[in-house]
C-alpha cells in the first residue's frame, strides 16, 4: 500500500512539472508576442459589441468597438484584424463570454487568464485521478506532456482551453459521483462556448444510458435554459445573425486563409495549424467537393461504428475510457477544428493507462499511438515541425511528392485517424474482459482500491521489465531527497531546542531513529 501511494505521489509530481512548464513558457511566450491574448479578443470585441447595443456578427459594428478599445496596433497585420472583427461563435457562447466583456478588456483578460489556465491544469489532474488506480506513472507522464505542450493555448487564450477543461472535469465528476451538479454546469458551459469539441462526449454519455444518460440531459436543460434569453437578444440586435456567421465563416475560409484546409491556405504553416481530415486530403484531391466529400465519408463510416461499439460495450468500466479515447481525435476530424481543440485527446489518458497496465502488444501500442497523438497536436512539435518544413510549399503532380507533403506539414490529422481506429479496434478486442470486470452502466460510485487489488498490481508491475517507470522513480528520489533532508533537519532542530514536544506532537522515539520518507537517521 505504501508503494501505492508512492507511485501516486510519482505521477502527481510529473504533472506538476508539466504543469509548471505549461505556466512559464505561456508568460514567457506572451512577453515577446505580438500576438498575446489574441483568440481573448476575438470573443470580447464581439460580446462587448453586443452589449453595446451592436451586431456582433457584423465586421462594421465590431470594428467600432475594435478601434475604441484601443488595444491594437496601428500596424497590424489586416488579417489579424478581419480575424478578430468578424465574430464566428455560435449565439450561445454568449451566456459566457458577456460577464467578461463586462469587466472590461483588462481586468476581463486577466479573469479569462486565469480561468483558462487554472480549469486546464485541474482538468489534467482530474484525467491523471481517473488513470492512476491503472497506471499513475504512465498517467502522470501523459498529462504532464499534455500541459507542457499547451503553451500556445495559454499565450493566446483560445477559448478551447476552456471549453475542453470543463468537459474534461463534467466527466470526472460524473464518473466519481462528487460535485455532480458543477459537473453538469460545467458540462452544459462546454456545450455552449465549442459544441464541436464536447458534442461527441455528451453523445457517449447520453448513450451510455443510466447515470450518464441524465447527467447528459440535465446538460442539455441547463444549455438551453441559459441559452434561449441569449439568442433571442442577439436576434433582436441581428435578426439575420444566421447568415452573418455563415458569411464570416466563409471569409475565412477562402483561399490562403487560416480556415483554408488545401494546399494554398495556411494550414499546417503556422501554429494556429487546422487538424480535420481535409487538410490531408485535400493535398491529394485538389477540388473542395471532392475532398470534402472523401472526409465525409470517411468520418460517417467511423461515427456510425463508434456509435455501435459505444452502445454495445461502452457501459463496462473499462469500455467508458476507450469509447471516450475513440471519441476525442474523432471530434477533430470532420470539421473545422485548430490544434488547440486536440486537447481534448486529455481524455484518452484513461484508457491509455488501461491499456497499458495489460502490458503486450496493445499496452505498447496504446503508449506510443499516444504519446504520438499528444506530441504531433502539441505545441513544442508543431513549432519544429513549422521551421524545418517551412520550404515546402504546394507538392508536386506525383504521389510520392504529395504524401511527403501529407506526412511532413500535417501530420495531426493523420494520428488523429490512427487514434480514433485504434480505440475503436481495442473496445472490440477487450470488450468481452471489459464487460466481465466492469461496474453497472446505471451508477458509477468511487472506491478506493482494494489492498489486495493494489498489492496484485504493484507486483505485476515490479515484474515487468518496465525501464521507463524504473528510470522515472530514481529520477524523483533524486528530486525529493535534498527536501527530505531539509525537513529533516529542521525536525531535529526543534527537537533538539525543545524535546517536550517530541511526546506531544510527533509521538514516541523507537531506539533513537527518526524516519522521513525514504531517509533514516539517528
Amino acid at each position: 500500500m505504501r508503494e501505492w501511494t508512492k507511485r501516486r505521489s510519482d505521477g502527481l509530481i510529473l504533472l506538476l512539472l508539466g504543469a509548471v512548464a505549461f505556466l512559464v513558457i505561456g508568460i514567457a511566450w506572451r512577453r515577446v508576442s505580438r500576438i498575446e491574448m489574441g483568440d481573448f479578443k476575438v470573443v470580447y470585441y464581439g460580446a462587448r459589441c453586443l452589449l453595446e447595443r451592436g451586431d456582433p456578427y457584423s465586421e462594421r459594428d465590431v470594428l467600432r468597438v475594435y478601434y475604441a478599445e484601443g488595444q491594437e496596433r496601428p500596424t497590424e497585420p489586416v488579417l489579424d484584424r478581419q480575424v478578430k472583427s468578424r465574430y464566428f461563435y455560435p449565439p450561445t457562447a454568449f451566456v459566457f463570454t458577456v460577464p467578461f466583456a463586462l469587466l472590461g478588456f483588462t481586468a476581463g483578460g486577466v479573469a479569462w487568464t486565469v480561468l483558462l489556465s487554472g480549469s486546464f491544469i485541474l482538468a489534467a489532474i482530474a484525467a491523471w485521478d481517473l488513470a492512476a488506480d491503472a497506471s499513475p506513472i504512465m498517467s502522470g507522464v501523459l498529462a504532464g506532456l499534455v500541459l507542457m505542450n499547451s503553451f500556445w493555448l495559454f499565450m493566446i487564450g483560445n477559448s478551447a482551453g476552456i471549453a475542453v477543461s470543463l468537459c474534461v472535469v463534467a466527466v470526472w465528476t460524473f464518473y466519481r459521483q462528487r460535485f455532480v451538479l458543477p459537473g453538469v454546469l460545467c458540462l452544459a458551459v462546454s456545450l455552449a462556448l465549442k459544441p464541436n469539441d464536447s458534442g461527441l462526449v455528451w453523445l457517449f454519455l447520453l448513450l451510455a444510458g443510466g447515470v450518464f444518460c441524465k447527467r447528459a440531459l440535465q446538460s442539455l436543460a441547463v444549455l438551453a435554459i441559459s441559452s434561449i434569453p441569449m439568442v433571442a437578444w442577439v436576434t433582436q440586435r441581428s435578426p439575420h445573425w444566421v447568415t452573418e456567421l455563415k458569411s464570416n465563416m466563409a471569409s475565412l475560409s477562402g483561399i490562403g486563409s487560416i480556415v483554408d484546409p488545401a494546399a494554398t491556405g495556411m494550414a499546417g504553416r503556422n501554429m494556429d495549424s487546422l487538424v480535420q481530415l481535409q487538410t490531408v486530403v485535400s493535398i491529394f484531391f485538389e477540388k473542395p467537393q471532392v475532398y470534402d466529400l472523401i472526409t465525409y465519408v470517411i468520418c460517417a463510416i467511423l461515427l456510425l461504428l463508434w456509435v455501435l461499439v459505444a452502445v454495445r460495450y461502452g457501459a463496462s468500466a473499462n469500455g467508458i475510457w476507450l469509447a471516450l479515447a475513440a471519441a476525442a481525435p474523432l471530434s477533430m476530424l470532420p470539421t473545422y477544428h485548430f490544434q488547440h481543440d486536440a486537447k481534448l485527446l486529455m481524455i484518452s489518458i484513461p484508457a491509455c493507462a488501461v491499456l497499458w497496465a495489460r502490458r503486450g502488444l496493445l499496452g505498447w501500442s496504446s503508449l506510443v499511438i499516444t504519446v504520438a497523438g499528444i506530441l504531433m497536436t502539441g505545441d513544442i512539435f508543431t513549432g519544429a515541425r513549422i521551421f524545418l518544413t517551412r520550404g515546402i510549399q504546394v507538392p508536386q503532380p506525383s504521389f510520392l511528392s504529395r504524401f511527403a507533403t501529407s506526412v511532413l506539414t500535417r501530420p495531426a490529422p493523420l494520428i488523429l485517424l490512427a487514434m480514433a481506429v485504434f480505440y475503436l479496434w481495442a473496445l472490440v478486442k477487450t470488450s468481452g474482459e471489459s464487460a466481465t470486470t466492469g461496474a453497472d452502466s446505471s451508477v458509477r460510485e468511487e472506491r478506493e482500491p482494494n489492498p489486495c487489488e493494489t498489492q496484485t498490481t504493484v507486483h505485476k508491475e515490479s515484474e515487468a521489465s518496465n525501464w521507463l517507470t524504473r528510470r522515472t522513480s530514481r529520477l524523483l528520489k533524486g528530486i525529493r531527497e535534498p527536501f527530505e533532508r531539509l525537513r529533516l533537519r529542521r525536525i531535529r532542530e526543534t527537537l533538539n531546542s525543545n524535546p517536550r514536544r517530541w511526546n506531544g506532537i510527533w509521538g514516541s522515539e523507537s531506539g533513537g531513529c527518526v524516519r522521513f520518507g525514504s531517509i533514516e537517521t539517528r
